[in-house]
């Protein structure tokens, strides 16, 4: 990137954040922090008026607006891959929201960028067949955003994994996050009087309160890294073959995936487990095409499991 493109970017990062740190943009543009104290000074003689306090960073004089920004082809390409995600990733309501914020972008484009943006919609396709939302609610993310944004409680109806029973809650959102293809907010529950993770397609009604947080809550950030990480791990490794690989490929990360790698024709997949029993359950699902190599107790549990489905058998 040329200094006059550098410089530029700087510009419009400035109007983007209310605060920007030195070291931020020396990260961003991998460059020293003496050069982006020359890279300020000549848009201060430019006569953009950057406010800049020691060990707090820089700012932008509130009124100051940059013209329209020109995108490159590059840049406008990317759009289309972020709407076709956002069309499958996200409730209707969010989407509704990006798609007008699209068409405000798409207008400042040239038209032969426009065109572009028209031809490349037919060449990507994002496929996702699992609700990340329960379908009987539109706004469920536009309403934790919200809730996070105002620290206003929210009042929730909620499914628990292992129960079909629908208790009410309420909620003090700290975060959101996406993980194997659900969402999950991170919040104060107010009845278990603790931190919980809540899947949000197991939620039948959402609402947001007039009720303002009860306490100041760590980041999303701070809480996920000030989670205890599980000990007493066990090591389980197994040869596996590969025309049933494709089908365990998603459901392995649930299981402690560690790593996996070609042996011949099969493959060695390792991952740590916190329960055997656990793991065994899902192994028996795909047993006659893998082999267990360690730990060798990992084959009492299966057993065990096993002998559970043959006396079933025998009762019915």
């Amino acid at each position: 990137m040329n200094r006059f493109d550098r410089i530029t970017a700087i510009l419009i990062q400035l109007q983007s954040r209310k605060v920007v740190k030195a070291q931020d943009l020396a990260d961003r543009f991998e460059i020293s922090l003496r050069t982006v104290y020359r890279d300020m000074n000549t848009l201060a003689e430019a006569g953009v008026p950057i406010i800049g306090e020691a060990g707090v960073g820089y700012s932008i004089m509130d009124g100051y607006r940059l013209p329209p920004v020109m995108f490159t082809k590059e840049e406008a390409r990317t759009f289309i891959t972020a709407e076709k995600l956002m069309e499958k990733f996200t409730d209707s309501s969010t989407r509704m929201h990006h798609q007008s914020a699209m068409f405000k972008i798409k207008s400042v484009l040239k038209s032969a960028d426009k065109n572009l943006l028209e031809n490349m919609e037919q060449h990507i396709e994002v496929i996702h067949q699992r609700e990340a939302f329960n379908p009987t609610l539109n706004n469920t993310l536009e309403i934790l955003l919200k809730g996070i944004s105002e620290r206003k409680v929210l009042r929730l109806q909620y499914s628990a994994f292992n129960t079909d029973d629908i208790t009410s809650r309420e909620i003090e959102p700290i975060g959101i996050y996406h993980e194997h293809n659900y969402w999950y907010v991170v919040a104060y529950c107010l009845l278990r009087d603790g931190y919980r993770n809540f899947r949000c397609d197991r939620m039948s009604k959402i609402e947001l309160t007039e009720t303002t947080f009860s306490k100041q809550h760590a980041s999303l950030k701070e809480h996920l890294d000030s989670i205890p990480k599980l000990e007493n791990l066990q090591l389980v490794v197994l040869r596996v073959k590969k025309q049933i690989l494709r089908y365990i490929q998603e459901q392995k990360h649930y299981y402690g995936f560690v790593s996996e790698k070609k042996i011949g024709d099969d493959y060695e997949i390792t991952f740590l487990s916190a329960s055997l029993d656990g793991f065994a359950r899902w192994y028996v699902m795909f047993a006659e095409f893998a082999v267990i190599v360690q730990p060798l107790n990992l084959t009492e549990f299966v057993k065990k499991r096993l002998n559970f489905v043959l006396d079933n058998l025998k009762d019915s």
